[in-house]
């Protein structure tokens, strides 16, 4: 069989690092793609995944991107939109350059990797693409505007795909990571050592449930899938 790859763009030190490692352990070559050349050369090196750096604002290097890794890595079989970032603040006090930037790096983010992946994974008729999504594509909160709206429109870009992709035979899902993220965790609302063990979503955990989307039947394909610690209100 010819080798095949996975593609991880937002692959930083936490979800994405674990992401990259549970894709090795199946057998995959894994591209692990970051803004930064310095933070994908660390992501590499702590897992063994090859480093791609590209901007996943820029559609025509996410394009190139996927292009090298076919060529360098093979076709990929699953790609994971992990990337996003956002500024916390009421409406009075974001700028609406900062709104943009949280649109930019999410939405416009999102969009660019499922068009390339598409693009790659259509004429083959199989793959995975998975969106992860937050509690914020469901529910706004107070200061999060720069969060909610763009998760908002990356679960419905996720459901645009998954019905123009899925008759092709290829799988869209988006994730809902409610709840905070061990490795991730910088000052949240409480800890494991305050709540108890598993307070935290564990991003090895979280990386399971991503490869068993992945594997699913495609007589019983999961679109949406919530994820939370057993102690997380819902």
């Amino acid at each position: 069989m010819s080798p095949t790859s996975a593609i991880v763009v937002g692959a930083g030190p936490g979800l994405g690092a674990a992401l990259c490692r549970r894709f090795l352990a199946e057998g995959l070559a894994v591209a692990a793609v970051r803004r930064s050349a310095e933070g994908a050369d660390a992501v590499a090196a702590d897992t063994g995944a090859h480093p791609y750096p590209a901007d996943a604002t820029d559609g025509e290097r996410v394009r190139e991107v996927f292009g090298q890794v076919t060529r360098e890595l093979g076709p990929p079989e699953l790609v994971v939109f992990n990337a996003g970032g956002f500024q916390p603040g009421t409406i009075r006090e974001l700028s609406a350059e900062t709104f943009e930037a949280g649109l930019r790096g999410t939405t416009l983010a999102g969009f660019n990797v499922g068009q390339a992946a598409a693009q790659t994974l259509g004429p083959r008729g199989h793959g995975t693409i998975i969106f992860t999504g937050a509690t914020a594509s469901v529910r706004g909160g107070k200061n999060f505007p720069a969060l909610a709206a763009p998760k908002f429109g990356l679960r419905a870009l996720a459901q645009c795909l998954a019905r123009d992709l899925q008759p092709e035979g290829i799988h869209v899902a988006h994730t809902i990571v409610d709840g905070q993220i061990r490795n991730e965790h910088r000052g949240g609302r409480y800890s494991e050592a305050e709540r108890g063990p598993d307070a935290l979503l564990h991003p090895e955990a979280i990386a399971d449930a991503y490869w068993q989307l992945h594997r699913q039947p495609r007589n019983a394909w999961t679109h949406e899938l919530d994820l939370r610690p057993y102690v997380e209100p819902f």
